[in-house]
């Protein structure tokens, strides 16, 4: 009875695991005002690397006093264009500006502004510009929610005109251009948002000139700021392409010396653009609009260096990072979906010529030296996501070719790791470099996880803060990586223990796992532990015997459905503020709004599933496994029926990794960070059970698959490699003197699974070790 319900409290135990890690998150503290008015001045393309003490004395002295932050511009259109940017400023929003465009390009910053009565304005193409926001982009975008929040608001400058316009465009109070003296201006409203210009081209000297004149004005604005005010000077928008990061200052006061940051980057020095909105009507003690804004109010965080210019450099180092991350990222993904194409071909005539015939016709087995090769590129290739990953400790992207200096460096680090792995104690055993590749994998993104995820961001194989999706945590990348080295790490030390243990140990491992992804305070990602959840409870549920089942798959379903609705609801009972990516969600199917949220993430899938090379990737493993891995000469097959635990691993990992890419809007990119980790381990596995096909073990009774007695002479692999014997399947104990099973078609062990090729037990005899083809092994073993 007790075992018949162990997968149900398995399951049970797991999801309260993933609840218990998704629902503990920080209490926010309530917002407090802290100001009578705020100034939001915006300067397009302004990069902290145009910001020093000569050429922008007045935002220098700003920022001493106040807090700084690297701005993430994302709006709903990349890149994002200064009218794409003062919209979102105004609609606190992911935004857009109609009208076509070709890809990559800005359509015409020329805004009409009438002024009918001298003293505020008029934007006629406003209402054309909510109409599409709201009906037609995903987000729902209102423009002009800020400025619906507040009696009255003041703008100055035609890119403020656009920030500040009610939805049916019209401006409170405007200036096209900054009075000499604006201090009855700035006090006439209590939210001011003043265009101080543009900072674009790629000339320093261009560059300078603009942002010194940009400083000039405001200079002005700070002569004339009305008493207890936050001034907040942002980098609002792109002028060129690729996307940077800008620049974001605010001081006033419970704004002294420290770093930007806010509930939608959770972390120091970072916040995005649809963040000012709501940071502005905080700090005034006006209530958020309840749907319309997708930003949080920023604050600042102790931690920022006494010394501006040392402060200055991480921001500035950051935005370089960043920009040569998205350089890289591309041609390392195609590269690496290539090598591991190439590998899954080469790998087929191996897998072809892998098996020892026990008769003297078939052909030649492949060389012992070509396969060891093989062997370690296999290897190499699991580790270089992993490898990637740890390049970033290395700051390569500082020197003059960071292209060249990453690829040294990742290809130093794959060298390293492989052979670390090569020269591993197990390394011989037919599960030896599978469960080294798995730890490393772990330990590598375990460990960035647990520090602070300081190597994912802005990474080749993390997350970019330019792109705005992303700031702490886990990755899309990492995810997949996580995933794959957790499963199969459970897996391969489930297969080291009793059978009826099995399940025990992959609850305990993966449920960690979970608390690792769920955690808000470590991999702060609620559809990856939802997935990784399904995973451990299918990989549980096929460790011990059998194959997937509907009836496993509808308890791994359960498992994440339950994890899915137990979080949700717990999220939902929290202020809006504080809510998760379900807690939204079920808010906005309360409200109506769900549709949107589900057309984002569908359009997200799709876009992803086209543009990414891990789409590549996960096709190619796929068709590697079903073709030639799972056929009867793959070996796949045979390994799976000798080792449950790894089944249900790779089970577990393919569904984990499929069902997170999809919640997580990223298509196959997780499926195909688990791919370039789980197919070469599969393919090297699947080499060395092929090898011992032809093995005989003599029955023996005793426990859960330990050593048998082999029959026969000659050696494995390298001088006779040795197979995990813990955990090995076996034929049944009591098999018929008769019933002798064929190696290629394992009989049924007593619990169902494939288990190893039983010999005659009247063969087992003193001449049964006269079999010439025959080969010691302990790779399969009997019961």
């Amino acid at each position: 009875m007790l075992r018949r319900l162990t997968p149900a409290l398995l399951t049970l135990l797991v999801v309260a695991l993933g609840v218990a890690a998704l629902a503990a998150r920080p209490a926010a503290r309530p917002p407090e005002r802290t100001a009578d008015f705020v100034v939001l001045a915006g300067v397009a393309g302004l990069r902290w690397e145009d910001v020093d003490a000569q050429t922008t004395p007045t935002l220098w002295r700003l920022a001493q006093e106040g807090s700084i932050g690297s701005l993430a511009v994302r709006s709903a259109q990349r890149p994002t264009c200064p009218v794409d940017g003062w919209l979102t400023l105004g609609a606190g929003s992911f935004a857009a500006w109609p009208g076509e465009r070709p890809e990559g390009t800005c359509p015409p910053t020329d805004v009409v502004v009438e002024r009918p009565d001298g003293i505020g304005a008029n934007l006629p193409d406003q209402e054309g510009a909510v109409l599409p926001n709201q009906e037609r982009l995903s987000w729902g975008a209102v423009p002009g929610s800020l400025s619906e929040s507040v009696r009255c608001s003041v703008a100055v400058g035609p890119g403020a005109a656009v920030a500040a316009a009610r939805p049916f465009g019209r401006v409170d109070r405007y200036a096209p251009e900054l009075p000499a003296d604006p201090t009855d201006l700035l006090r006439s409203c209590v939210l001011s948002i003043v265009d101080l210009g543009a900072v674009d081209g790629t000339d320093p000297a261009d560059r300078a000139a603009a942002a010194r004149a940009a400083d000039a004005r405001l200079a002005r604005v700070l002569a004339a700021r009305p008493p207890r005010s936050l001034v907040i000077v942002a980098g609002v928008a792109d002028t060129e392409e690729p996307s940077r990061l800008h620049v974001a200052v605010a001081d006033g006061d419970g704004w002294e010396r420290g770093w930007l940051t806010s509930p939608t980057t959770d972390r120091p020095g970072y916040l995005q653009l649809v963040d000012l909105a709501p940071t502005a009507l905080t700090a005034l003690g006006r209530p958020l609009p309840e749907h319309s804004f997708l930003g949080r109010p920023a604050e600042s965080v102790a931690g920022r260096p006494a010394d501006l210019a040392t402060a200055i450099a991480e921001p500035v180092d950051a935005d370089r990072e960043a920009a040569a991350q998205r350089r890289v990222a591309g041609w390392f993904f195609g590269l690496l979906a290539a090598v591991q194409v190439l590998l899954g071909v080469a790998v087929l005539p191996l897998l072809r010529r892998a098996r020892r015939h026990a008769g003297p016709y078939g052909p030649q087995p492949v060389s012992r030296r070509i396969v060891a090769v093989m062997e370690l590129l296999l290897v190499a290739a699991a580790l270089a996501l992993p490898a990637a990953l740890l390049t970033d400790l290395v700051p390569w992207w500082r020197v003059g070719h960071p292209g060249w200096c990453f690829a040294g460096v990742t290809v130093a680090l794959i060298v390293a790791a492989t052979a670390l792995v090569r020269f591993l104690p197990g390394y011989g055993s037919t599960l030896g470099p599978l469960g080294a590749v798995a730890f490393l994998a772990t330990l590598t993104v375990g460990a960035d996880v647990l520090t602070g995820a300081h190597l994912q961001l802005n990474g080749v194989v993390g997350y970019s803060a330019v792109d705005g999706g992303r700031f702490v945590g886990l990755g899309t990348v990492g995810l997949g990586v996580l995933l794959a080295g957790v499963l199969l790490l459970a897996g391969w030390l489930a297969q080291r223990v009793r059978r009826s243990r099995r399940p025990v140990v992959i609850v305990v491992v993966g449920g960690a796992a979970v608390v690792l992804v769920g955690s808000p305070y470590l991999g702060a990602d609620s559809t990856g532990a939802v997935a990784l959840t399904a995973g451990v409870s299918l990989a549980a549920a096929i460790s011990a015997s059998g194959w997937l089942t509907l009836t496993r798959l509808a308890w791994a379903t359960m498992a994440g459905l339950a994890v899915t609705v137990g979080f949700a609801l717990v999220d939902l009972d929290r202020p809006t503020g504080e809510r998760g990516d379900l807690g939204r969600f079920l808010a906005a199917v309360g409200d109506g709004t769900g549709g949107l949220v589900v057309h984002r993430v569908s359009s997200a899938n799709l876009k992803m599933f086209f543009d990414s090379p891990l789409t590549v990737l996960t096709l190619a493993g796929a068709l590697l496994v079903w073709f030639a891995l799972l056929q009867p000469w793959g070996g796949l097959r045979r390994l799976f029926g000798i080792y449950p635990a790894v089944r249900g691993a790779m089970t577990g990992t393919a569904v984990a990794a499929v069902l997170g890419g999809l919640l997580g809007g990223v298509a196959l990119d997780v499926a195909g960070a688990a791919v370039a980790v789980v197919v070469p381990m599969a393919a090297l596995a699947a080499l060395r059970v092929l090898d011992h096909s032809t093995d005989r073990t003599s029955p023996t009774a005793g426990g859960d698959g330990g050593p048998a007695g082999a029959i026969g002479a000659g050696g494995g692999p390298a001088g006779g490699r040795r197979s995990d014997d813990i955990g090995a399947e076996a034929g049944p104990a009591g098999s018929p003197p008769n019933d002798v099973a064929s190696a290629d078609h394992p009989g049924p062990s007593a619990d169902g699974d494939a288990g190893a090729a039983a010999v005659d037990r009247r063969a087992a005899g003193p001449t049964a070790g006269k079999i010439p083809t025959a080969r010691a092994s302990d790779e399969v073993t009997s019961v």
